[in-house]
């Protein structure tokens, strides 16, 4: 009891100050999520390139397909509380003014497809009454991007381009778009690998298409010398007939199967399907089953392409650009879909007489909307 008091009394006469933290949003570490750790420690070697990926053609085609999209879509920009339509800054249409603005987000749709993380370099910057915000960022491969993490594994101090540590903020600094998931090559790895293989094997059979052929000498043993003139005129024979001639003391013996037995077509067909699974996108955009395909589904596969395939890619891009380093507050930007799911002129203009009507749209906005107006 004596010993609370005398405490009691000794924080009455000492003078306490508060301390107040003060944080830089713009300079404060990044927060690292444990989940991309952990992925690494479970993925390991099952994990798969880009290199493979694009080798495998419905990865391939996946990924033009929703890259190329994403690209091709219009950026707006909002009043989050108005619903106003405000024009985009040139920061947002063309990021890096030395390229269009297409294939800077076709590539950073990429990156966060395939690795669940996209980045960009500031190029330049300037200041007004909200803070420093960005003027110019161009893209940066994922594989050039290293960071340095705090003893507790939970913040990013500093990130790295090429070895050399970057600052926080300002020029020079990254920004980073964060994924919704780990990433295709991480998440369906070994899938990628085995389509890889798949598609080696086809290639083998396309060079060689008979099963594996073995010449046992039955006769003495050949020198090195003499087998390679053998193999070699072997070859050159069949490349220009398919009946072969062999001596007494040679003997063609066939090892392994044939594409047939091996069903490579039904392999490479189920894998397609099994990437296009991975992927998110539906499998009759990249032929992986057989459909009956009509205008009036196509509509539908397009509003399932951006619910399924495009909303988190364009989810990650949109909320980052509608941060205080690009936009005011109370700025939100958003990709234009409109036109993407726009439907046949019959349809519009069944809606446009309904609008119309109600006086919802004027005949000018539904002239402006069809691009009439001159």
């Amino acid at each position: 009891m004596v010993y609370y008091v005398l405490m009691g009394l000794l924080d009455r006469f000492i003078t306490n100050k508060t301390i107040t933290p003060l944080t830089d949003v713009a300079a404060s570490y990044a927060p690292y999520n444990i989940q991309a750790a952990v992925g690494g420690v479970f993925f390991g070697t099952q994990s798969a390139t880009r290199e493979q990926a694009m080798s495998v053609p419905a990865c391939a085609r996946a990924r033009n397909i929703i890259c190329s999209t994403v690209g091709s879509l219009p950026i707006e920009t909002y009043n989050h509380f108005t619903k106003e339509h405000i024009r985009p800054t040139r920061v947002l249409m063309q990021p890096d003014p030395r390229i269009p603005g297409s294939a800077t987000y076709a590539w950073i749709a990429e990156d966060l497809l395939f690795t669940g993380f996209a980045y960009g370099q500031v190029l330049d910057s300037y200041s007004d009454s909200d803070g420093a915000r960005v003027r110019a960022w161009t893209r940066i491969s994922p594989d050039r991007i290293t960071y340095q993490l705090n003893y507790n594994q939970t913040e990013i101090l500093f990130y790295r381009i090429d070895g050399e540590e970057l600052p926080l903020s300002g020029v020079s600094s990254l920004v980073v778009f964060n994924g919704l998931d780990e990433g295709v090559l991480n998440r369906a790895g070994r899938t990628i690998r085995a389509a890889q293989e798949l598609e080696k094997a086809a290639e083998m059979y396309a060079k060689e298409p008979v099963p594996t052929m073995v010449l046992k000498s039955n006769g003495t043993n050949l020198t090195p010398e003499r087998i390679t003139r053998l193999l070699e005129s072997w070859k050159a024979s069949r490349a220009t007939r398919s009946t072969a001639f062999l001596n007494a003391d040679v003997e063609l013996q066939a090892l392994g199967f044939d594409p047939a037995k091996l069903q490579l077509n039904e392999a490479r067909q189920y894998l397609a399907l099994e990437c296009s699974r991975a992927v998110g996108i539906p499998a009759s955009f990249i032929s992986a089953e057989t459909t009956s395909m009509t205008y009036s589904n196509m509509t539908a596969e397009r509003k399932a392409l951006i619910d399924f395939s495009l909303r988190p890619i364009l989810t990650a891009i949109e909320q980052r650009l509608s941060m205080a380093d690009f936009v005011p507050n109370g700025v939100e930007v958003r990709f234009d879909i409109d036109d993407f799911l726009r439907g046949s002129a019959l349809e519009r203009a069944q809606v446009y007489e309904i609008l119309n009507r109600v006086g919802a749209m004027s005949v000018e906005q539904i002239q402006e909307e069809e691009d009439l107006i001159r």
